[in-house]
């Protein structure tokens, strides 16, 4: 049981990766050709005998060919020549070597497939003739000729053109052969009506309206005389030209606003070299928002948009129908852009509920405008349960005006109203917090005028008669002596003599001597009872 398990595993993994490694290897070996060596990535011909006649080619059984990136042959004096689809398999190829060995040509197709090329060396050949047309299509970083028999002619002046405008790293000694078969440096080479091309290439203002049309004109000159082709890349538009010898046109119909930008060249060609004289287009078109989606939050809330448009167009939102006042809290970024394409968003600042509503973009430049609109929600209502009301975005996104809150006023509109149920809610609050106020008042009444009663019950008054006989005594210790001195109040003369003035109430008193302990001989004979006699 335990050599079972760890026979799984990780360990039965590796097993049998390295026997598919094994397998690969196999296969490969199988499908390499005599006097080679291959592997999954590498090609390698170097041995002599019995050595190769043609290209080496994999067998269509072996792993797949686009996996090569370097073959490298030498020493094989029987291989002549490159053919045409000797390489179109090898689609991944990046280093090709062919040092010490028969080769007498090239075709002109050889490298047509090969567009990943990087370094070629065909050190030590039979080459005469190289044309650059092999060349003219790929970014070689490197290019070894050295040790090849060229014929001193026009067809390789292109070589001397190509290291005096590219040197490589190291400078090569490269030789050509006079009619005389003498040696003579190609950097000192010089052929008579053989030069580089020129282009030139007229044309009138590049900057047009979509839907129009334009017609650009080109003229090449050299010796030998140049080839003129237009190179207009991924040109969208339809386009037509016409050459005629050393004159050529283009016409460009129905323009496009996917043109704007774009390059087009007028390309002058020989066996020295190329030369080409090139325009930018620029297309002028109205706005076009083509992406607008509802809010995602990352760092901030964001309200994301992509808009074309040349000239740049003017942006400006929209708040449930009024215009949005932008600020440091909600404004709009624009992150990316790419000549006539302007990506962003609508970048808010912890919105809350108060934001939720109707947001429409407007892009417009001079030639026109567009417009769409989205709707967002970033949080529910204070006292709405989304769960409980499934009609709850038909009642958020009904168009109601923007209080302040933490991002601020950002409409111009004054007089828009809450949604109905929102209005409801804010209705049995306001009557909630009424009540709850009138209540405190009330009570806080009733409290005082508990007090007020309370004192005027345990207050030690006991003399009788009128109040402005109390009020004369200055030594009384009764409460009510700064209630009143006597003036003439409105009810100063009702009530009767026995009576107190308490604020604007005349209040009746009944006399208690004995109260405050005073004697009879102590009170005044005008404050005695009616009928009473005094005392001796």
């Amino acid at each position: 049981m335990s050599s079972w398990t760890r026979w799984h595993g990780p360990a039965m993994a590796r097993l049998w990766g390295f026997c598919w490694l094994i397998v690969g290897f196999w296969r490969a070996a199988l499908a390499c050709p005599t006097s080679c060596k291959c592997s999954a990535s590498r090609i390698w011909c170097g041995d002599p005998s019995p050595g190769i006649v043609a290209f080496p080619k994999l067998e269509a059984t072996s792993a797949d060919p686009e996996n090569i990136t370097e073959i490298y042959i030498a020493n094989q004096k029987r291989l002549e020549i490159i053919n045409e689809d000797d390489l179109e398999a090898y689609v991944g190829l990046k280093n090709l070597t062919i040092v010490d060995s028969g080769l007498k040509s090239v075709a002109h197709k050889a490298f047509l497939k090969n567009s990943n090329l990087q370094h070629i060396n065909f050190t030590r050949n039979k080459l005469t003739i190289l044309s650059r047309k092999h060349f003219r299509h790929l970014d070689l970083s490197e290019l070894i000729l050295v040790g090849n028999p060229f014929t001193c002619s026009c067809d390789v002046m292109w070589i001397k053109t190509l290291q005096e405008t590219k040197p490589s790293p190291e400078t090569q000694d490269l030789y050509c052969l006079d009619e005389n078969s003498k040696n003579i440096s190609l950097a000192n080479l010089q052929i008579p009506h053989c030069g580089l091309p020129s282009a030139n290439l007229a044309a009138p203002n590049l900057t047009v309206e979509e839907g129009k049309s334009i017609t650009l004109s080109c003229t090449v000159a050299g010796d030998p005389v140049p080839n003129l082709y237009w190179d207009v890349g991924n040109l969208v538009s339809k386009h037509m030209n016409e050459t005629s010898h050393t004159q050529g046109s283009l016409r460009i119909t129905n323009i496009s606003s996917d043109d704007s930008g774009k390059q087009i060249s007028c390309v002058a060609e020989n066996l020295v070299g190329e030369d080409q004289d090139s325009v930018n287009l620029t297309v002028h078109f109205a706005p076009t928002i083509t992406f607008l989606e509802s809010p995602t939050s990352d760092h901030h809330w964001c309200i994301p948009f992509t808009v074309k448009g040349n000239p740049k167009p003017a942006l400006q939102w929209f708040y449930n129908g009024a215009i949005l006042n932008e600020s440091k809290y909600i404004c709009t970024k624009i992150h990316v852009t790419n000549h006539t394409e302007y990506h962003g968003c609508l970048q808010l600042d912890n919105p809350t509920h108060m934001n939720n509503g109707d947001y429409k973009l407007v892009a417009k430049n001079e030639y026109g405008k567009d417009e769409k609109q989205i709707s967002a929600h970033f949080m529910g209502w204070p006292g709405i349960d989304d769960g409980a009301n499934p009609n709850y975005p038909d009642v958020i996104y009904e168009d109601y005006g923007t209080a302040a809150n933490d991002i601020g006023d950002t409409t111009n509109k004054s007089n828009g109203t809450l949604p109905t149920g929102v209005v409801d809610t804010g209705r049995e609050h306001l009557s909630v917090y009424a009540v709850v106020v009138i209540a405190s008042v009330v009570g806080f009444c009733l409290l005082v005028m508990l007090f007020l009663l309370k004192l005027a019950r345990h207050s030690k008054f006991g003399m009788k008669g009128p109040a402005s006989v109390i009020s004369n005594d200055d030594d009384s210790a009764s409460p009510l002596h700064h209630i009143s001195n006597g003036s003439n109040t409105p009810s100063s003369s009702e009530g009767g003599p026995d009576a107190v003035i308490i604020g604007m109430t005349k209040i009746p008193v009944i006399e208690n001597p004995q109260y405050f302990g005073i004697t009879n001989s102590q009170l005044k004979p005008d404050t005695w009872p009616r009928g009473s006699p005094k005392t001796a």
